[in-house]
């Protein structure tokens, strides 16, 4: 396995939602891969989501704003362990995903594009302009609807630390 491959499947063990395209093995998959920025539509999508995740923390705990950085974390993790959004409310826990997705992407220097795949079009997360992406949509309701605890800081180091390890051993420049 090259070592790529071998690091992107680590992770998804680990954190279960980012992948790497890049190495020989699966260049079959990388062309069929395709990003583009985010349509209009997903942009207001991804924005409705939020408004609706900061609805919810207004109501509970008067926050005021999201800031798009790891001071975010507690009112998201309280979101999650107050279980404000039943597990069967898949489009709300992706709404917290992508609130997650947001400290993601300023914490680690990403940011949202639209990926076409064997498995539709979706936005993703994506690191310059390698073939990297996170799927932070799904990295909190999958976990959720899966009854498994949902630790959003152990995510963010988890990530952080797979990119160290991908951008040190070459994988990603």
């Amino acid at each position: 396995m090259g070592s790529m491959f071998r690091i992107a499947f680590l992770l998804a063990l680990a954190v279960g939602s980012l992948l790497c395209a890049g190495c020989d093995r699966h260049e079959s998959r990388k062309a069929r891969m395709e990003f583009h920025q985010l349509s209009r539509a997903e942009e207001d999508r991804l924005n409705k989501q939020r408004e609706l995740v900061l609805s919810a923390a207004r109501v509970r705990y008067g926050t005021k704003g999201f800031t798009r950085s790891k001071t975010d974390l507690p009112v998201i993790q309280r979101l999650i362990d107050d279980r404000v959004f039943a597990k069967t409310q898949t489009f709300e826990l992706q709404a917290l995903g992508v609130v997650f997705g947001d400290v993601l992407a300023s914490e680690l220097g990403l940011h949202w594009e639209l990926v076409t795949d064997e498995y539709g079009t979706d936005p993703v997360l994506r690191l310059g302009t390698h073939q990297v992406q996170i799927s932070a949509l799904t990295m909190i309701s999958k976990r959720a609807e899966d009854g498994k605890e949902v630790d959003v800081a152990a995510l963010l180091d988890g990530v952080r630390d797979t990119l160290k390890q991908m951008k040190k051993s070459g994988d990603c420049k």
